[in-house]
């Protein structure tokens, strides 16, 4: 088998995915359109030898349906020789794109594919293509579905998670995101997004809030309370765990990831396309693993997904320099790091989805290079990105330092 390398990412900034956010402007063809031309053009890349370009993209409807990928690279300029797809895995979608590409190259059937994904959630709304698991009720029933945030708060309730613990973890995902940007941490990989006349749209993350502490986030109502009682879906998450007394709803908009803007690319290829192209690997893809987990709780995936990469490769928790975990809910990275028993030193240094958001489709994609900078900057050898899936899935890739 062929190793699948690494050879350079890039990733928009995060833009507000409301109306007056800065990206909204910006559709998604646009956003994965400026990725994949700096993508090329730092690389001085020759198109004509990207055999695929594979997209997440959670809501593939309207503007972002059509096979975005190719439409966008054809926009980009690529050659008409680079295909394109776009695939779907909820929130593990950017991450499952690089795992597919990879699989191809490791399988001699590509050299060279771009992975990653985009997603405009200020212009298409989430879960604006519907779907029979939330909306027939028969389905729903039968897969004892209820919305991720009661999940969250199943977590919580479930694992003991105070209201104080899950806003602590979210006040050092603002501040290590703030200081993360002070520092120029992201500055190699975050390439800023201009309009059609040229002009700066945003160049940094726009939802980190450095001034966030538990006493401004302590005054946030709970967002899903009203949501599980008079859905009855508080019931259903009982009924499904009976250890749970109530469901005690302790996240709200502070400590929950925020909806945004994004896209990003990663230029991932074989050693001996890389060696004929004149480009210099940055890490491997080690291996990479994907699973089903009880769909009701339904973030807990990620732990899981860990353990499978960790023994396909030979290795244990603390055999890992660095983990990347996204924070759907404060409560997922939680437990993450209790079911693995890991230093939370190790975890999201830079912060996470809580200070600069989750843009559904590419978030996958985004961590994992903020992963493979973060190995660079410090030296480090391996990092494990790992994602929550909706409907109890999780996904989880090893990279290894080259």
């Amino acid at each position: 088998m062929t190793t699948a390398y690494i050879y350079d990412h890039v990733r928009t900034p995060r833009g507000r995915g409301k109306p007056d956010g800065a990206l909204h402007e910006a559709s998604a063809i646009h956003l994965a359109q400026s990725v994949l031309t700096h993508l090329r053009d730092r690389n001085a890349l020759d198109t004509a030898l990207v055999d695929d370009v594979v997209f997440g993209v959670v809501s593939p409807v309207g503007e972002q349906g059509q096979c975005l990928p190719r439409v966008a690279a054809l926009a980009a300029g690529y050659s008409e020789q680079t295909a394109g797809v776009q695939i779907n895995r909820f929130c593990g979608s950017g991450l499952e794109a690089v795992n597919l590409a990879s699989g191809k190259i490791a399988a001699g059937a590509a050299d060279f594919i771009i992975a990653g994904g985009c997603e405009s959630m200020s212009r298409v709304a989430i879960l604006s293509d519907g779907g029979a698991w939330s909306v027939d009720p028969l389905v729903a029933a039968l897969t004892h579905y209820i919305p991720q945030g009661i999940s969250a708060d199943l977590m919580a309730s479930k694992w003991g998670y105070t209201r104080e613990q899950l806003d602590a973890y979210a006040v050092r995902s603002h501040q290590l995101a703030a200081r993360a940007w002070e520092e120029g941490r992201f500055d190699r990989s975050v390439v800023p997004v201009h309009d059609v006349l040229g002009q700066l749209l945003l160049a940094r993350d726009e939802a980190i809030r450095p001034d966030s502490s538990i006493a401004s986030l302590a005054g946030l109502k709970p967002s899903f309370a009203e949501l599980g009682a008079r859905g009855g879906f508080d019931a259903l998450a009982i009924a499904r765990y009976q250890e749970v007394e109530r469901i005690e709803h302790r996240h709200h908009a502070g400590n929950s990831s925020a909806i945004v803007d994004g896209a990003c690319a990663v230029l991932l290829g074989s050693r001996e396309a890389g060696k004929a192209a004149g480009l210099t690997p940055r890490a491997r893809i080690r291996t990479f693993s994907v699973i089903g987990s009880e769909p009701t709780i339904m973030l807990t995936g990620p732990s899981f997904a860990a353990e499978k990469a960790l023994k396909r490769a030979g290795m244990r928790p603390g055999d890992i320099d660095l983990y990347e975990i996204n924070e759907a809910f404060a409560a997922v990275p939680l437990r993450f790091i209790d079911a693995l028993g890991i230093d939370t030193a190790k975890v999201n240094v830079n912060g996470g989805a809580i200070a600069m958001g989750h843009p559904l489709g590419a978030t996958g994609a985004m961590i994992l290079g903020t992963a493979l900078d973060e190995l660079e900057r410090t030296g480090g050898g391996t990092a494990l990105v790992s994602l929550c899936i909706g409907a109890g899935m999780g996904v989880a890739t090893i990279i290894e330092r080259v």
